[in-house]
C-alpha cells in the first residue's frame, strides 16, 4: 500500500499524528502494547512434579522402609538425595519461566511519538495503531509499523530475522504481498534497533499482534518434555519397583515355609527390596551431571538446565545458526578485483600488497578507506572498527595493508559528500589533494599517480557494482585511465556475478578528479572504475573439523539461517555441510507431512522465519531425532524451547534466547557444542556404567539370598550386612564411576537411539552374566565353609561378596579398554573409593565392636587371602569380555 493509504486506513494524520483523545480510545480498544504471559506454574505444582517421578517415589518408599528398620542413617541419606534432586529440578523450571519476562522487558522501551502536532517521549506500552513514531539512530522500534519517511535509514533486525547486516529501509510500496519478513523493507518491527539515519512510521500492530508477540505466543505454547535420560530412568524405576515387591513376597514366603522367624524374614525381605533399588542412582546422576556441567564450563559451555548436560550425548541433529556460530560474525574482505587481476585474500595478506608491489590493489583499498564512515580503533589483533559492518570490513582491510584511515584522512581531508541513498545505491566523498604528497602514508606515497596530484580534489565512490558501473566511463589500468568498453564492462559484471554466486557481497569502487566542488552533480559523472571488493562473513577456521567430528559421531549438522540462500549454500559447503537448500518460502507452502518427509534430505535452510525454525525442529523430532537448536535472537526462542537442547549465544544472544535455552555458549562457537556433546556422552556413559555395575551387584546379592536356602543353608547374610554392602559398594564405589573421563572413542560412534532402553546394547545380558559370578562365587565359598561347620561361613560370604564388588568396580570403568591400558590412577576417585570400601570391610571383620554390630567373626589370614583370590574372578571375567570385544568378535555395550 502507498504510505498515504496506510495513514488513511488507520485514521491518522501524517503531519500531526493522533490526538490524545483518539489515542486514549484506541488504548482502551486494543489494550497495552505489551507481551502477555500466561500464568506460570505455582511453586507447589513445580515441587509436586519433581516429587512424583517414579524413581523418586521408589526412593521415598525405600526411605520409609529404612525408617521402619530403624536404619536412620540410610533413611536420612535417601531423603537427602530426594530433596537435592527436587531442588535442582525446581530451580531449572523456575529459570525457564523467566523467558517470558525477558520478552516483556524487551518489548517496552521508551519511544518518541508525534501526538497532536507535538513530538513527545512516552513508554512504548502506550502506543496504539495509528501513532506516528519518530525514528533516529540508537532508537528501539516500539511497535510494528509502516515507514512513511526513510532518510538513509538502516535497522538492525538480526534478533528477529537472523539477517547479519543492518537492513536499508525505504518507504515505497512493495511490488508483491508475498515477501519474506526479512525483505519487507518498508516495515519496522517491534524489538529491532535503528543503527543509522532517520525516519517516520505509522504504527500498524501492537502487543501480541506484532511479529514479536507472535513469537511470544509460540513460546508459551511450547511444553516441557522429559529428557531421554529422565524417560529411561522412569522406565527403570517402574521395573525395579516391581522387582522389589516381588522380592519381598518371595523371600518372606520361602522363609515361612522353612520355619524361619516371621519378623526376621520380613526384615530380610525388606532389606533385599532396598538392596534391589539403586538408591544411589539419583545421587550418581546428579553428581555426574554437575561434574559434567563443570567440565563443559571449562570448555566455554554454560549449562542452565542440568539434565541437558546428559541429553547432549544423545543428540542426533545439531541445528545451527550461521552468523557468529559457524562464521566469525564479522564482515571481511575476501577478494579484490581490478582491471589488471583478481586476488583472493586469506587470513594472511599477500606480501606483495603489504610491500606495495601491486599498486592497483593498494589504490583500491585507499579509495575504499576514504569513501567510508567507519572508525578504526586499536591495532594488530586488537584492531576493530565501529560503524556499518561492510564499511568496517573495508577499513580494516586497508589497515591490514598498512593504510591507516586516520593518516589517509589527514592527507586527504573530506570536504564534501553525497550520502548513500537506496535509489542510487552508492555514496561519494570528495577530498582535497593539496599537499597530500607530503602527508600520505609511506606505503602509498610512491604509488600515488602523478595525474592525481594535478587536481585539487578527488571524488571517491563506492556502492553496488551495477550502480557504480552506470556512472563510469573509464577504468584504471596499468597506472592510467582508459576507455571502459562494453566488453570490459561485461567482464567486470561477470566477475561480480561469480563473487555473488559464492555468497559474497560485491562493492564497486571508482574515482574522479575534480577542479571544483561547486557542482555536486559532477561528483558522480564520468567516473574512472578502480575495481571491486568482495565481502563476506567467513566461516570459523575450526568449525569444519567440528562438523567432520559430528559426522564421524553420527550426528547431522544443519544450518538454519535468515540469510540469502546463495550465502547459506556457500558457507555450508565450505564447512562440509552438503545437501539441498530449502527456503522459508518453500516451507511456508508445505504441509507438515511434506516437511516431515523432506527433513532427512535437507541440511541447509535459508530465509527462515521463527515459525519455520519451530516447524523444522518439530519435523526432525517426529523423525525420531534428538535435536539441538542454536540461536541468538528473539526469533530463535520458540525453537530453542521446543528443541531437546536449546543452545543460546553468550556474546550476541538476547536475554530471551538465553532464558529459553538449556545451554549458553560463552564463545558463540559451534566447536564448543561438539565439545559439550563429547562431555554429554561421557555423562551418559558413566551413568550406564553405574547402572550395570550396581544392578549386577544386586543380582548377585539376590542370588545369594534366594539360592542359599535351597542348599539347606540358613540366611547367608544378615539384614544389616545386606544394607552395608548396598551402601558401601553400591554407593561409595558407584559414585566413583560418575567421574570417569570420556571414553577414547566417544566421538567415533553413533549416538544412542532415542527409543533405546537404558539396559540396551547388551547391558542386560552383561548384568545377568556378571551378576551370576558376583552371586555364585560367594555362595559357593559360604556353602563350603558351612558344610565344614565353620562359624566363619557367613563372614566369608560377606567378605567375598564385598570384595567381588570392589574388583567389579575396577573392571567396569571402561566399556572396552583394559584397566591396565587406562591405568589405575586415571580416575583417582575410583582408586580412593575401592581402597576406602575395602578398608571399611576389613574393619567390620576385625574391629570387635563392629563385629558385634554386623554379626561377623575374624577371618584367618588364609581365609582372607582365599576370599580375595576368588573375589577377583569377576575382574578377570570382565577383562576377558572386553578383550573379546576389542578383537571385534562381539559388539560393545557402549
Amino acid at each position: 500500500m502507498a504510505a498515504e493509504e496506510v495513514v488513511r486506513r488507520f485514521a491518522s494524520d501524517a503531519e500531526r499524528g493522533l490526538s490524545a483523545e483518539a489515542a486514549a480510545l484506541r488504548l482502551a480498544e486494543h489494550g497495552a502494547n505489551e507481551i502477555e504471559a500466561e500464568a506460570g506454574k505455582s511453586a507447589w505444582r513445580i515441587w509436586w512434579a519433581q516429587l512424583s517421578a517414579t524413581m523418586v517415589v521408589v526412593l521415598l518408599v525405600a526411605g520409609l522402609i529404612s525408617l521402619a528398620l530403624r536404619d536412620f542413617k540410610d533413611a536420612a541419606a535417601i531423603f537427602a538425595i530426594v530433596a537435592l534432586n527436587a531442588l535442582f529440578g525446581f530451580a531449572q523450571e523456575y529459570r525457564a519461566e523467566k523467558a517470558m519476562a525477558a520478552l516483556r522487558r524487551l518489548a517496552a522501551p521508551s519511544v518518541r511519538v508525534r501526538r497532536g502536532g507535538h513530538v513527545v517521549e512516552m513508554a512504548a506500552r502506550d502506543l496504539v495503531p495509528g501513532d506516528l513514531l519518530v525514528l533516529e539512530a540508537g532508537n528501539f522500534v516500539g511497535a510494528d509499523c509502516r515507514l512513511l519517511e526513510a532518510a538513509t535509514l538502516r535497522i538492525d533486525e538480526a534478533a528477529l530475522t537472523g539477517e547479519s547486516a543492518p537492513v536499508e529501509k525505504a518507504s515505497a510500496p512493495l511490488a508483491s504481498e508475498a515477501v519474506p519478513l526479512a525483505e519487507r523493507i518498508n516495515m519496522a518491527w517491534l524489538g529491532t534497533m535503528v543503527t543509522s539515519g532517520r525516519g517516520c512510521a505509522v504504527v500498524t500492530e501492537t502487543g501480541m499482534r506484532t511479529e514479536l508477540g507472535r513469537i511470544a505466543g509460540m513460546l508459551e505454547r511450547v511444553g516441557q518434555e522429559q529428557t531421554p535420560l529422565q524417560r529411561r530412568l522412569d522406565e527403570l524405576g517402574r521395573s525395579l519397583a516391581l522387582v522389589a515387591l516381588v522380592l519381598v513376597a518371595v523371600i518372606f514366603v520361602l522363609g515361612l515355609m522353612r520355619g524361619e522367624d516371621p519378623t526376621l524374614m520380613f526384615l530380610t525381605g525388606v532389606s533385599m527390596a532396598v538392596a534391589a533399588i539403586p538408591e544411589g542412582l539419583p545421587a550418581v546422576v546428579t553428581i555426574a551431571l554437575a561434574l559434567g556441567a563443570q567440565r563443559m564450563l571449562k570448555r566455554r559451555a554454560l549449562i542452565r538446565n542440568l539434565p541437558a548436560a546428559e541429553t547432549l550425548g544423545s543428540v542426533t541433529a545439531i541445528c545451527s545458526d550461521k552468523t557468529g556460530t559457524l562464521t566469525e560474525n564479522r564482515m571481511t574482505v575476501t577478494a579484490l578485483y581490478t582491471g589488471c587481476e583478481n586476488m583472493r585474500i586469506g587470513r594472511e595478506w599477500d606480501d606483495a600488497v603489504l610491500a606495495g608491489q601491486r599498486p592497483e590493489f593498494t589504490l583500491l583499498l585507499a579509495a575504499a578507506a576514504l569513501c567510508n564512515d567507519a572508525q578504526i580503533e586499536g591495532a594488530g589483533e586488537e584492531r576493530h572498527a565501529l560503524g556499518d559492518p561492510t564499511e568496517a570490513a573495508l577499513a580494516i582491510a586497508a589497515s591490514r595493508a598498512g593504510l591507516r584511515k586516520p593518516e589517509l584522512e589527514t592527507a586527504l581531508p573530506r570536504v564534501a559528500e553525497l550520502p548513500f541513498e537506496s535509489a542510487r545505491k552508492r555514496m561519494t566523498s570528495v577530498h582535497r589533494t593539496a599537499q597530500c604528497g607530503e602527508t600520505l602514508p609511506p606505503g602509498l606515497r610512491r604509488l600515488w599517480p602523478a595525474e592525481w596530484h594535478r587536481h585539487p580534489f578527488l571524488a571517491f565512490t563506492k556502492g553496488a557494482l551495477e550502480s557504480v558501473l552506470q556512472v563510469c566511463a573509464q577504468q584504471w589500468r596499468d597506472g592510467a585511465a582508459e576507455v571502459l568498453t562494453t566488453a570490459e564492462r561485461q567482464r567486470i559484471i561477470a566477475a561480480g556475478d561469480d563473487f555473488a554466486q559464492a555468497g559474497q557481497r560485491v562493492l564497486g569502487i571508482a574515482f574522479r578528479p575534480l577542479a571544483t566542488t561547486n557542482n555536486p552533480a559532477d561528483f558522480e559523472r564520468d567516473l574512472i572504475f578502480l575495481g571491486m571488493a568482495a565481502i563476506s562473513d567467513p566461516p570459523r577456521a575450526e568449525v569444519r573439523t567440528a562438523v567432520e567430528m559430528c559426522q564421524a559421531a553420527g550426528i547431522r549438522a544443519l544450518m538454519i539461517t535468515g540469510d540469502h540462500p546463495l550465502t547459506a549454500r556457500h558457507v555450508a559447503h565450505e564447512l562440509g555441510i552438503g545437501g539441498r537448500v530449502l527456503t522459508g518460502g518453500e516451507i511456508e507452502a508445505m504441509s507438515p507431512e511434506e516437511l516431515h518427509a523432506l527433513v532427512e534430505k535437507v541440511s541447509i535452510y535459508a530465509r527462515v522465519l521463527p515459525e519455520h525454525k519451530f516447524r523444522i525442529v518439530e519435523a526432525l523430532q517426529n523423525r525420531g531425532h534428538i535435536v539441538s537448536m542454536t540461536g541468538d535472537g528473539v526469533n530463535d526462542a520458540p525453537a530453542l524451547k521446543r528443541a531437546n537442547i536449546g543452545v543460546a549465544m553468550g556474546i550476541t544472544g538476547t536475554d530471551v534466547s538465553k532464558q529459553a535455552s538449556d545451554m549458553v555458549l560463552l564463545d558463540d562457537n559451534f566447536t564448543t557444542i561438539v565439545a559439550a556433546v563429547e562431555e554429554g556422552r561421557a555423562i551418559y556413559d558413566n551413568i550406564r556404567k553405574f547402572i550395570r555395575y550396581v544392578l549386577a551387584g544386586n543380582v548377585g546379592e539376590i542370588l545369594v539370598m534366594l539360592l542359599g536356602p535351597f542348599f539347606g543353608m540358613p540366611l547367608p547374610l544378615l539384614p544389616l550386612q545386606i544394607l552395608w554392602i548396598n551402601l558401601a559398594t553400591d554407593g561409595l564405589n558407584g559414585l566413583a564411576l560418575s567421574v570417569e573421563p570420556p571414553e577414547r572413542d566417544a566421538m567415533r560412534r553413533p549416538p544412542y537411539p532415542p527409543g533405546e532402553g537404558i539396559l540396551g546394547r547388551g547391558i542386560g545380558a552383561h548384568i545377568l552374566r556378571v551378576g551370576a559370578i558376583v552371586g555364585l562365587v560367594p555362595l559357593a565359598i559360604g556353602l563350603l565353609w558351612w558344610r565344614r561347620h565353620d562359624p566363619a561361613w557367613q563372614t566369608m560370604v560377606f567378605a567375598t561378596l564385598t570384595f567381588t564388588q570392589v574388583f567389579q568396580t575396577l573392571a567396569v570403568r571402561s566399556w572396552r579398554e583394559s584397566l591396565f591400558s587406562i591405568g589405575l590412577w586415571s580416575n583417582k576417585t575410583a582408586a580412593a573409593s575401592v581402597t576406602v570400601s575395602g578398608a571399611l570391610t576389613l574393619a567390620i571383620i576385625y574391629v570387635p565392636w563392629l563385629q558385634r554390630v554386623f554379626g561377623t567373626v575374624p577371618l584367618t589370614a588364609r581365609e582372607l587371602l582365599f576370599a580375595l583370590l576368588f573375589s577377583s574372578a569377576v575382574f578377570w571375567s570382565i577383562e576377558i569380555e572386553k578383550w573379546w570385544q576389542r578383537r571385534g568378535c562381539r559388539h560393545t555395550a557402549a
